[in-house]
């Protein structure tokens, strides 16, 4: 009788373990498949970018200019719109080069 209730319990015991392995493998499985169709899609996503992945022409002084006739455009904004037309596409101050560097003699 000692037997059959160690028996009974270790019974029980699988029962339960068995209910949580298969709880935790479908909680797994689901969890892998929106790994797997995340990493998917960052995948896609990659590939997209690099065959985009191409220099682009920056917007176009005509684009700029557009800018004058527009209503919301405060006029403080349109005097450094023309200062910046008048300079042309680079303006000189924002030019930057390296000092130069001293060496021993």
């Amino acid at each position: 009788a000692e037997h059959d209730e160690d028996i009974s319990v270790w019974n029980g015991d699988h029962k339960a373990a068995t209910s949580v392995r298969e709880i935790e493998k479908s909680d797994y499985e689901a969890l892998h498949k929106d790994y797997s169709e995340s990493v998917d899609a960052l995948q896609r996503a990659i590939a997209v970018l690099k065959k985009l992945a191409h220099n682009r022409p920056q917007a176009s002084l005509a684009q700029v200019s557009a800018l004058q006739s527009l209503k919301l455009i405060p006029a403080e904004a349109k005097k450094a719109i023309d200062i910046f037309l008048q300079n042309g596409q680079e303006p000189e101050g924002l030019e930057v080069s390296a000092p130069e560097a001293d060496g021993y003699e």
